[in-house]
């Protein structure tokens, strides 16, 4: 079992493709029994079935041609002999069954599992089984999708879903894909997903994000390293938990000079609370100085609530050329508008050839006009500004969040962040990270103000810029969960998440006491 610790590796993340290469890997080359892996993973799905659910009034499997549905009917048959009432609905007709699931179907019947062949029932039928149901297990589809669900599938996940009972996936959500997270139609809404041998990118980004519930990933010890098949991962899944040790020691003798100058560029007419609120968080994200860049009347409302920056009312770009050089790193775009002023920010923020943050209103400022690839920027774009950026739809982004991501980064160049549910952050080698955690409070104006304000904060203190990129994903995202559990999710706000940063902060500081002793 894939177990966590305070310091591990990154989850590799792998296409849906490559997990099936190592399924055939550990089987044709290293002699693993196909049907003993299925009885692996049946035994794991099992024991997160009564970890979460420790009695359940009934369990009700939907089981689907080929591995997922042999996977399906062996976990009936572990619940059969565990004592729970457990009865299958072949999705698949039985007849047509082979290999391994023929086995897998088999072993069900001679344990007693009432299986019922879903061309037997109708709509009703398969409503007062739910109805009677206290759980619900997916092992229709599995890995195996690559569009919408058919009739009767589609069908049957309207009605698990609209029952609201519990559900566990087997490996994935029935009508998602394991590779793009998408889903071009219905899906199985679990609360626990369980899935076997390599995980799957579509888990954790997209719709993936919303569908899967908790993910539990085992590997199935089957003493053979499944990663000399040669499959490479196409991602890699961080958490604050993963990256929180990349933030630097602070030496005892620090200055404010060590930990970079953020000039923050944002807030036109109307958007004030834009600016501010980044450069609050870059303050509270351990900038040395931070400086703010904003309308004239914005400055009073910006010191009142922050007194500890610098803030400079600015009406023409010719006003901050001075301010731009004392500045280490740039944040550009919240609130920013596109009206004469905002164009004039961006392109001073431009031509000035410093480190950079662009986000929001100086994305989409840049994707009317032809694309200049820089190394020395991080853009943030949402669904929205991706599209703009590439010139397509939102729903094109959302099919492929990870292609999205690596499509920007090639036209624009440097470190590419695309927030939205499972936040994927690009490389300048094209190598991509999703970013675990978050909330559904999280969906509120703001936020990405928030995060901007903090991965500018970070650059003036790390040297590498995509991992300064995910560490601070990584940080935002973590913050939302601590502030959610303070004030729940219906009321969190932009405010809430910076006043939670030191706070999460607080638990990673090092400081280095013994610096000066060195240093002699």
């Amino acid at each position: 079992m894939f177990t966590r610790t305070a310091h591990s590796l990154p989850e590799a993340l792998y296409s849906a493709d490559s997990v099936r290469a190592m399924d055939r890997y550990l089987i044709d080359q290293q002699g693993v029994d196909g049907f003993e892996l299925m009885q692996s993973a049946a035994r794991s799905a099992f024991r997160q079935l009564i970890k979460h659910w420790p009695a359940p009034d009934s369990v009700l499997i939907f089981c689907g041609a080929g591995n997922n549905g042999g996977d399906g009917y062996l976990v009936a048959a572990n619940a059969r002999r565990h004592g729970l009432l457990v009865e299958c609905i072949a999705v698949a007709p039985t007849g047509k069954l082979q290999g391994d699931a023929l086995k897998a179907l088999n072993k069900a019947r001679a344990d007693g599992v009432p299986i019922a062949e879903l061309n037997e029932l109708n709509e009703a039928d398969i409503s007062r089984q739910l109805s009677s149901a206290g759980l619900v297990v997916d092992a229709m589809l599995g890995t195996g999708v690559t569009g919408a669900p058919r009739e009767p599938v589609a069908g049957i996940i309207r009605q698990i879903n609209r029952s609201a009972l519990p559900v566990l996936a087997v490996d994935m959500p029935s009508g998602l894909d394991a590779t793009t997270g998408s889903a071009e139609g219905e899906v199985v809404h679990a609360q626990l997903t369980v899935t076997f041998i390599g995980s799957k990118a579509g888990l954790y980004t997209g719709a993936g994000a919303g569908v899967c519930g908790k993910v539990v990933f085992d590997a199935l010890d089957t003493g053979h390293d499944v990663t000399e098949s040669g499959e490479q991962p196409i991602s890699a899944l961080h958490s604050w938990q993963d990256c929180r040790h990349w933030l630097p020691v602070r030496p005892m003798n620090a200055h404010k000079g060590r930990f970079g100058h953020v000039l923050v560029v944002a807030g036109d007419r109307g958007f004030g609370g834009a600016g501010i609120m980044a450069a609050e968080a870059a303050s509270r994200t351990g900038a040395g100085l931070v400086s703010l860049v904003t309308r004239p009347e914005h400055v009073t409302a910006a010191l009142a609530r922050c007194p500890f920056l610098m803030v400079h009312g600015v009406v023409h770009g010719s006003g901050l050329k001075s301010l731009l050089a004392k500045a280490d790193v740039l944040v550009c775009g919240p609130g920013m508008g596109q009206s004469a002023w905002g164009q004039q920010m961006l392109q001073q923020v431009l031509a000035s050839g410093k480190p950079r943050v662009l986000d929001a209103d100086a994305l989409n400022l840049m994707a009317a006009r032809e694309p200049v690839a820089a190394d020395n920027h991080i853009l943030t774009p949402h669904p929205g500004e991706a599209a703009r950026l590439l010139g397509c739809k939102v729903h094109e982004i959302e099919a492929d969040r990870l292609s999205a991501g690596r499509r920007i980064q090639k036209i624009w160049g440097g470190v590419v962040l695309l927030k939205g549910a499972g936040t994927v952050v690009v490389g300048d080698h094209g190598q991509s990270s999703i970013i675990a955690g978050g909330n559904p409070g999280m969906a509120t104006g703001g936020m990405g103000d928030v995060l901007s304000g903090m991965i500018g904060a970070l650059m003036g203190q790390m040297a590498d810029p995509e991992r300064v990129t995910v560490m601070a994903a990584a940080l935002h995202l973590a913050a939302a969960d601590y502030a959610a559990q303070q004030v729940g999710y219906m009321g969190l706000t932009p405010a809430d998440v910076i006043d939670a940063v030191p706070r999460v902060l607080r638990k990673t500081e090092r400081v280095d006491r013994n610096h000066d002793r060195e240093q002699l």
